[in-house]
């Protein structure tokens, strides 16, 4: 689509405001643009990182988009609640038009049931500041999925209050755009709390795998029921995928997840939060040995008038990856074997962008390319990984304030020492990277516009870059009745 055809969208969206208010109860839409540009061919780390995939990597560019949601209650207590939106972008020199979102949620009370595509963070991570989940980090582009679940906590029956739980459950697709076409996606997370007062302790458990589709030169990859039940239950057996009487099946499909635990603090002023992730791809990483970790603690301040608003100091380290086995056997964060994409969707990482792929190693490395996938399966594999760093250690600052009355500010800077993966690859011995942006938002006297500009800096022995990004946006909310 090009801008006359956004032009259009935005003309036929605007009507809205002339809706009767009982269906516009909470209608907004937004309508923005940003602009990106860059010493080099692409842009600073946190000018794109977790940014759900809307800003490209070039050396310049503009991303514009409008934005339209609503949502309604009923029922008497305001039990049953509909939700609905759709966000449409045009990027990379006006060639590229994508929709970001586009979902319908119905819920009743905390039970809510979801479809389409819609921006989400699984991880009791901070969503604005933390460096990503290691699970669902909001660093690609959503994906489509049904999910039915418990997204916020939700009191255990009996327990009077001192026991809560969350959780979902949910079937995606991968689209084309990956080694092995047209898989699926498995999702499901699940987490307990106890506590009702200033004092909680959580844990929980997340599990993703892709399984299913097919390729030519691959066996012919299985997907009935009875296959989307092993993956479920992650069963060990064979998905087609197994050519030798001699080799013992796996689980089907790519399997991975995350192990995650904290506590929470919190009184009518201040908040608390410290945790640890813990990644795991089999069960070899399920070990206490595994001490693989993002670990963090993050602070919000809930007083009228705070200066500092929210502030996270985050450590990672991946580096272990179960060393403890023979290296033939050990498992490669976000990599898999026979689906060489990987923890990957649309070019992006969809968990931590501190690993880094192929599409954002080519511009580090001069002899890394991104997978053609229309290159047989045998070819691509022998060229190493699609995720060629995912050894990482570092530290990652966030900080969200005000800046007077119309300013606010927010400040991110990462420091990781890189060490590729376990087998050969681009990365022979560690390399210092330093990522930092300054950000600032100005709500501009005129209703619903707000001005935002940004500086990304990159230094180190991966990348040196500098870029700027400027943006605006108008919010529109119809007159209420």
């Amino acid at each position: 689509m090009k801008p006359a055809g956004i032009a259009l969208t935005i003309s036929l969206l605007l009507p809205f405001s002339a809706i009767r208010a009982q269906f516009a109860d909470s209608l907004e839409v937004r309508i923005g643009t940003r602009a990106t540009i860059a010493t080099r061919d692409y842009q600073p780390f946190w000018l794109t990182a977790n940014k759900f995939g809307t800003i490209s990597d070039r050396k310049s560019d503009v991303s514009t988009y409008i934005r339209a949601t609503n949502a309604h209650t009923f029922g008497r207590a305001g039990d049953w609640r509909l939700q609905y939106g759709v966000s449409l972008y045009n990027n990379n020199h006006f060639r590229r038009n994508f929709f970001e979102e586009a979902y319908v949620k119905f819920a009743f009370r905390k039970l809510e049931l979801r479809a389409g595509r819609y921006e989400e963070i699984i991880g009791d991570v901070d969503p604005d500041l933390s460096s990503g989940s290691l699970g669902v980090s909001g660093n690609s582009l959503p994906i489509p999925k049904v999910s039915i679940g418990l997204k916020e906590y939700a009191d255990v029956p009996f327990t009077n209050g001192w026991l809560q739980v969350k959780g979902q459950f949910s079937h995606g697709w991968m689209g084309r755009n990956q080694f092995i076409p047209y898989a699926f996606l498995h999702e499901k997370n699940f987490y307990l709390r106890i506590g009702k007062k200033k004092l909680r302790v959580y844990g929980g458990i997340q599990h993703y795998a892709v399984w299913g589709g097919n390729r030519k030169d691959l066996p012919k990859i299985k997907n009935s029921f009875k296959d989307y039940l092993d993956v479920v239950l992650v069963k060990e057996a064979d998905d087609g995928t197994v050519i030798s009487d001699e080799i013992r099946p796996n689980r089907p499909g790519d399997h991975r997840g995350v192990l995650e635990g904290g506590l929470e603090w919190e009184n009518e002023n201040v908040a608390f939060r410290a945790y640890r992730q813990t990644p795991f791809e089999t069960g070899q990483n399920v070990d206490f040995r595994n001490t693989d970790a993002l670990m963090g603690i993050s602070f919000r301040d809930k007083r009228e008038g705070a200066v500092l608003l929210k502030a996270t100091l985050e450590l990672i380290n991946t580096k272990k990856m179960n060393d403890w086995h023979p290296r033939q056997v050990r498992e490669s964060y976000y990599n898999n074997g026979v689906y060489l994409t990987g923890w990957e969707y649309e070019n992006h990482i969809i968990g931590t962008p501190l690993f880094v792929n192929r599409s954002r190693g080519q511009y580090y490395f001069d002899d890394t390319q991104p997978f053609d996938y229309s290159e047989r399966w045998n070819v691509i594999r022998n060229k190493g990984w699609n995720i060629v760093n995912n050894r990482v250690s570092g530290v990652h600052l966030g900080a969200l304030y005000r800046i007077g009355s119309t300013l606010e500010g927010k400040t991110m800077l990462t420091y990781t020492k890189n060490f590729g993966t376990y087998d050969p690859g681009p990365i022979d011995g560690p390399l210092s990277q330093w990522y930092a942006m300054q950000q600032v938002r100005y709500n501009a006297p005129v209703p619903g516009l707000t001005l935002t500009g940004a500086v990304g800096l990159d230094g180190g022995d991966m990348s040196k870059t500098a870029g700027f990004m400027l943006g605006v946006e108008w919010l529109f909310r119809p007159a209420r009745r």
